[in-house]
């Protein structure tokens, strides 16, 4: 019996140990790939932008002009918006805003959508989902050109009611065997034009301040990280 005793002792000491060594591993490797995920996230996010808007469009510091515009749960992201300004010789020419669509097939699907002032789409990408490999994985650019159609649309162009996938009625195309991905990247798209056609007066006067009046710059990086720590509705 004592035998029996010790033998459980020892086991649950080494399991208790196992445990420790285990877990303390996995802090210790979080801990260190943490600020690597998040480095390459921002650069992805870099990438994004300067493909929305490309430096030939534009001469001013395009990851460090940035407007915090009103918060809206249209857009459906936690908080007010921070927007890139891109600008030629100091004057704005466009903006790219963040926008999430919540009802992505596999969770929410992260988005930047570029506009000129006149609220016509610039282009828009993919920077986080976790949609179906093969199927709606096909909204990144690497995967098909799909995204692009959205350049040069408007909220009159297509009608409103079309600012949907084609088996809805719409005008833009859905995947083979996938259909509720496109869809709601398409009335996420749909939403931040909404969203800048009833905040214009406020994005205007926010894009006519200089840098300097707009206070700090906030990084993509800074964005990543904080999208890492704000659980999205």
């Amino acid at each position: 019996m004592a035998t029996m005793t010790q033998s459980i002792r020892r086991s649950a000491i080494g399991l208790g140990m196992f445990a420790v060594i285990t877990g303390g591993t996995i802090a210790i490797t979080q801990a260190l790939t943490e600020d690597r995920i998040t480095e390459q996230a921002a650069r992805a996010e870099a990438k994004a932008l300067f493909e929305i808007i490309p430096e030939s469009a534009h001469n001013n510091d395009l990851l460090k002009d940035t407007v915090v515009l009103p918060a809206s749960n249209r857009l459906a992201i936690d908080g007010p918006v921070t927007a890139w300004i891109a600008r030629q010789d100091g004057q704005p020419v466009g903006m790219i805003m963040p926008a999430v669509a919540p009802d992505g097939y596999s969770g929410t699907i992260k988005l930047l959508v570029g506009i000129d002032l006149k609220g016509t789409v610039l282009g828009v990408r993919v920077i986080s989902h976790r949609e179906t490999p093969g199927l709606g994985d096909r909204i990144e650019t690497r995967k098909s050109d799909w995204v692009k159609d959205f350049e040069g649309r408007s909220l009159g162009n297509p009608a409103p009611r079309e600012w949907n996938v084609k088996k809805n009625g719409g005008a833009f195309d859905q995947f083979t065997g996938a259909t509720i991905t496109p869809r709601a990247v398409v009335k996420a798209v749909q939403k931040t034009l909404i969203y800048f056609r009833k905040n214009k007066q406020i994005i205007r006067a926010q894009l006519n301040k200089t840098p300097s009046e707009l206070g700090p710059a906030i990084t993509p990086g800074d964005l990543i990280e904080q999208s890492l720590n704000v659980e999205q509705p």
